[in-house]
């Protein structure tokens, strides 16, 4: 009687807890509203000086935010390498029995050509329309040459890996390039599969450090509300909205064109494969809303993996391909809306009258030139890539970096966005996608217990093995 009559009351406690904890969307909502005050805090009280350079001083709470927002998106980062890496190799190793897999590239990298046309023709619209070059109240004080510029050699240059984890140490601190990572997983992966029997316990090493790499993603994950406080709590405080007012009409036009993006194209793509649009947010938005408040598709590339597989349903031997090859080359953002709307201000603000052949040439630059700076990736590259192709004055570009960062957090979540959307649609086109996964989605299927993921991994795994069997008598 005693021992049955107790265990209700060690149990009832902490399932009451556990009830009361905020879902990790409210939570995420919550650290928006207290990264907004704070950083609003933090600029109100403003510097506490000026160092020996004549640059201000932040107080405190400024650089308190500061250290937690970036400690965060160091965290996410420093994963991004063992991720890629073990994840594509043990994604050639699960395709090896399937007879589609280069469908699956041709297709992924269709749906990111089309998905940027479109988007690229927005933005050139929105930029005819709402002529925010003629518009602007910049200063030609502000005319800058760019500290880096962007060129069409640097995809193949890009691609040649510096050491086997892709790191360049030149400017005094160790940066990855995620297309090399790529690239090294692939060829590893390729060569382990001609070595054969002799590769396998490789193999099962490799998927061991998978399975201890994704559980220590997932405890860092945990920590994105905290996270979320700092990034935008900085951003509020270091930027401010002043910086706004020259370029107001510009601004608009970026978001109203991301928006579109986001909220008209996205949709219709989805609704054109039957899937509903409300579940995908539901389950992409842990990645959305971490990629506007950091503004790295890099730093949430792990999160970008986990809702793709976790709450889209789509295998994992695929999107361990398809969504790190995305980070890299899928930009509608970044390398759609963005430069062609820049590109047009830079323009018009000089003067110079563009015509249909330069217009068709910032479409080709969108659909390819994300690809060809993909060595170098960044926004500002991207730009000068489109500007020089045109022939526009690269001066231009230093108007338009003091809002950079404001336009950067609504360029990253749209980025973000398309990387998942891409594989999605793919695997719904190819039969592969979890259907049952996918009309369930929700942003707390990020947190589910790892056993059962890889239970759901692994029968998706044998499901795809099994459509492309053959049939045997």
């Amino acid at each position: 009687m005693s021992t049955v009559a107790t265990e209700p009351d060690t149990e009832t406690p902490e399932r009451r807890r556990r009830l009361k904890l905020p879902s990790f969307s409210v939570q995420i909502l919550i650290s928006l509203v207290l990264g907004i005050v704070l950083g609003a805090v933090a600029l109100r009280m403003g510097p506490i000086g000026v160092d020996e350079d004549g640059e201000d001083i932040a107080n405190w709470l400024t650089e308190t935010l500061s250290i937690i927002g970036s400690s965060f998106v160091t965290l996410l980062r420093t994963i991004v390498p063992p991720l890629v890496i073990t994840a594509i190799i043990a994604s050639i190793a699960n395709l090896r029995k399937v007879t589609n897999a280069a469908r699956l590239a041709g297709q992924t990298l269709l749906w990111f050509a089309i998905t940027a046309l479109v988007s690229v023709s927005f933005g050139i619209g929105l930029g005819l329309i709402m002529q925010p070059g003629a518009r602007s109240g910049v200063d030609e004080s502000m005319l800058d040459e760019p500290g880096r510029t962007g060129s069409w050699t640097d995809f193949l240059t890009g691609l040649i890996p510096g050491n086997f984890l892709g790191l360049d140490t030149s400017g005094g601190s160790a940066n990855f390039n995620v297309l090399q990572l790529v690239v090294i997983g692939i060829v590893v992966g390729i060569a382990a599969l001609r070595v054969d029997k002799a590769a396998e316990p490789f193999l099962e090493l490799n998927r061991s450090l998978l399975a201890v790499i994704q559980k220590v993603l997932w405890w860092v994950i945990r920590l994105a509300p905290i996270g979320t406080i700092g990034l935008l709590g900085r951003a509020v405080a270091t930027y401010g909205w002043d910086a706004l007012a020259p370029l107001g009409t510009y601004a608009i036009a970026i978001y109203i064109g991301l928006a579109l993006v986001l909220f008209l194209l996205y949709p219709v793509v989805l609704r054109a494969h039957g899937l509903k649009v409300s579940r995908f947010f539901r389950g992409a938005w842990p990645a959305i809303q971490l990629a506007f408040v950091s503004r790295s598709s890099i730093g949430t590339l792990p999160v970008t993996e986990r809702v793709v597989t976790r709450n889209l349903g789509v295998p994992r031997e695929y999107a361990s391909f398809a969504v790190p090859f995305g980070a890299t080359t899928k930009m509608d953002g970044c390398a759609a809306i963005y430069p062609a709307l820049s590109a047009i201000f830079v323009a018009q603000f000089f003067g110079i009258d563009l015509s249909i052949w330069d217009y068709l040439l910032i479409v080709f630059v969108s659909v390819l030139g994300s690809a060809a700076t993909a060595g170098v990736t960044g926004a500002v590259v991207m730009l000068t890539l489109t500007l020089s192709t045109l022939g526009l004055p690269l001066a231009g570009v230093g108007l338009l970096l003091a809002i950079d960062p404001i336009l950067d957090m609504g360029r990253t979540a749209v980025n973000v966005a398309g990387q998942a959307l891409v594989p999605t649609i793919v695997a719904k086109r190819e039969g592969i996608i979890d259907q049952a996964k996918y009309d369930s989605a929700t942003s707390e299927d990020l947190f589910r217990d790892e056993e059962p993921e890889v239970s759901a991994e692994n029968e998706a795994s044998d499901a795809v093995e099994r459509e492309h069997e053959p049939v045997s008598a």
